[in-house]
């Protein structure tokens, strides 16, 4: 089949430290190749590359006749005036359509996204949906080759089905074939038929194997399992060529001398060989477990909470016990944090309490919390210092470990010590989080987002480490893989109040997309007989027009100090603070009330306006 576009011996190197080097692949029609690697190994520069927004230092890439390249950033800025309809269209200058294609497309693509309003401000768009409007953005221009950075980033579960099934489609938008970067391995399962890794510990510095996500993860086995055995191999060879040369042959004879020289050569491919095989380091991920024999750690019966109106969970009961491991799903503001800070500071004379119902904990259990939210970091401390805190070592499981030992078990380097934690990627700053956790024994881990920027690596070894940990585990996540490997109940929040337990997530998923979708027909339901009741006759006056005019800035306003308000809930400082938790929750309440009575006004005016216009005629 011919290609697309053509990778050809491309190298890149940052200062003196090589990224990649020559490499080299086709992607061709009908082909959705992943490309993954630890944090650092040069992914976003290698696309960055291929859609000419960064220089390679040797090779090229060579697109076919009238192919386009379209770009996903791990990051997209918007002006935040504008409405999610003015983005797309701004997006399509350039492509000679009139003002009827323009239009068409612009809502065909919003339709696609599932955008309720083509004028909903942009700034007032939550994180997922902010990602919805840059994947349709990128989609507008329908791109044949499609170049995505971490597209499921700040999507949520719906929002990554929205993804795969929009990507899966025949629709005119989907592109004929996507290069992604994602550590969502579910995601690489269902939506990839290439995988290359870029690593050192292959001689070209890359595999590349025809196939999904699980199909490359059995060859990749395979061949370093392989790799292994000629380490082995290539030890005995030289060692056999070493004690020859011990017992001092003369080297006159041409036999001698090649294997003098064949000698050396073992030595440089061992090394080789060797350094290969040393390269495929694992993040020593093992939390330490008090092994309490207690048959129930901690137990609740009939929790409750509300802010305000608003019932979050009712009815809840709980137990945990040694080898629990319950993982929490649902929308965002649905509740999974506060019943997190809710567990968190069972027995705490000031902590976040439920309204109704028991909570109990046997005595002496140790609870330890892993928040998504990373402001506790000190950003100006050295590496050193966040790693070991009080000195030059830290004690885990009951040793003393040099600060050096503890860094290299979570893939720092010496020299790294002195870096100020700000200058970290995501990835490493994530790993400073999980070795504070691991030197606090605990009987239950609460974590939230513990996958957060961690490369596929750090995610494996931190599954084994949370399917070995002996005592409860309850977790929230977006990584459906995780969930599904690890935990053995799903609690689903339907974001009504109601809470239920499943098997696993795809059981929760469906129930809760039901609800979910009987919960907007009824609403839909509502709308048409509110605005079957507030239709009224006659002409707008002026003070109506004056409102009329100026009620849709009003409302975006409203649905903009809504959002705000939204975030604060869900943040750390705030979870934690009971009085101003409610707050956030009570002043949510009064600007739901403003724009439901906003949104009533503007239906009522209008209805006005076009009863108006109608006796006109």
């Amino acid at each position: 089949m011919p290609f697309m576009l053509n990778c050809q011996a491309v190298s890149k190197a940052i200062g003196a430290q090589p990224l990649f080097d020559s490499i080299t692949f086709t992607i061709s029609r009908g082909e959705r190749l992943a490309l993954i690697g630890a944090n650092g190994s040069g992914k976003t520069t290698l696309l960055r590359i291929l859609c000419g927004l960064d220089t390679p230092d040797g090779g090229k890439v060579a697109l076919a006749g009238h192919v386009h390249l379209g770009y996903l950033a791990q990051s997209n800025r918007f002006a935040g005036e504008a409405t999610v309809a003015e983005v797309i269209d701004e997006n399509l200058n350039g492509l000679g359509l009139d003002d009827t294609q323009r239009y068409n497309r612009v809502h065909a693509m919003l339709s696609r996204a599932e955008f309720p309003d083509p004028e909903c401000r942009v700034r007032t768009l939550s994180g997922g949906w902010r990602k919805r409007l840059a994947i349709s953005r990128v989609l507008s221009r329908r791109p044949d080759i499609l170049v995505m950075d971490e597209p499921t980033n700040h999507l949520d579960l719906e929002g990554i089905l929205w993804l795969e099934k929009l990507l899966s489609s025949s629709l005119p938008e989907s592109p004929s074939a996507f290069l992604l970067v994602s550590h969502d391995r579910l995601f690489l399962e269902n939506m990839t038929n290439r995988t290359m890794e870029i690593s050192p510990a292959y001689p070209a510095g890359f595999l590349r194997v025809d196939g999904n996500y699980s199909e490359f993860l059995e060859k990749k086995e395979a061949f370093l399992a392989g790799q292994q055995q000629r380490e082995l191999r290539l030890s005995n060879r030289f060692r056999r060529e070493t004690e020859w040369l011990r017992r001092g042959p003369k080297a006159r004879s041409t036999k001698a001398k090649y294997r003098i020289d064949d000698a050396c050569r073992l030595q440089e491919e061992l090394k080789r060989v060797r350094t290969r095989n040393r390269a495929q380091g694992k993040v020593g991920i093992d939390f330490e477990a008090t092994n309490r024999k207690t048959k129930k750690l901690l137990e609740g019966r009939g929790l409750a909470k509300a802010y305000g109106d608003r019932t979050l969970f009712a009815g809840l009961d709980l137990v945990l016990s040694p080898g629990s491991r319950l993982g929490l799903l649902g929308q965002n503001g649905c509740g999974k944090s506060t019943l997190m800070q809710i567990l968190a500071d069972v027995g705490r004379d000031n902590g976040l309490a439920p309204d109704a119902g028991s909570l109990r904990i046997a005595e002496g259990v140790g609870i330890e919390s892993f928040a998504q939210d990373r402001s506790r970091l000190d950003l100006s401390a050295t590496l050193r210092r966040a790693l070991a805190p009080e000195g030059e070592s830290v004690i885990y499981r009951d040793q003393p470990l040099h600060v050096v030992s503890w860094a290299r078990k979570f893939l720092f380097k010496a020299e790294q010590l002195d870096t100020p934690v700000g200058n970290l990627s995501g990835g490493e700053q994530a790993r400073i989080f999980i070795a504070d956790l691991m030197r606090r024994p605990a009987d239950i881990l609460l974590l939230d987002e513990p996958t957060n920027d961690l490369d596929i690596a750090s995610l494996q070894v931190l599954e084994d480490s949370l399917l070995e940990f002996p005592g409860a585990v309850v977790l929230v996540t977006h990584d459906r893989f995780l969930l599904d490997r690890v935990c053995d109940r799903i609690l689903g929040f339907d974001g009504c109040g109601q809470v239920s337990y499943f098997a696993d997530y795809e059981q929760c998923f469906a129930a809760l997309n039901e609800q979910r979708k009987q919960q907007r027909r009824n609403s839909s339901r509502q709308k048409k007989a509110k605005k079957k009741n507030t239709m009224k006759t006659g002409r707008l006056s002026y003070l109506d027009q004056r409102e009329y005019d100026g009620i849709e800035e009003t409302i975006l306003a409203a649905e903009a100090e809504q959002t705000e308000l939204q975030r604060l809930t869900e943040a750390p400082d705030t979870a934690t603070d009971p009085g101003r938790l409610q707050e956030c929750w009570q002043k949510m309440e009064e600007v739901q009330r403003q724009i439901e009575h906003l949104y009533r006004r503007w239906e009522e005016l209008e209805a006005k306006k076009n009863s108006s216009s109608g006796q006109g005629l």
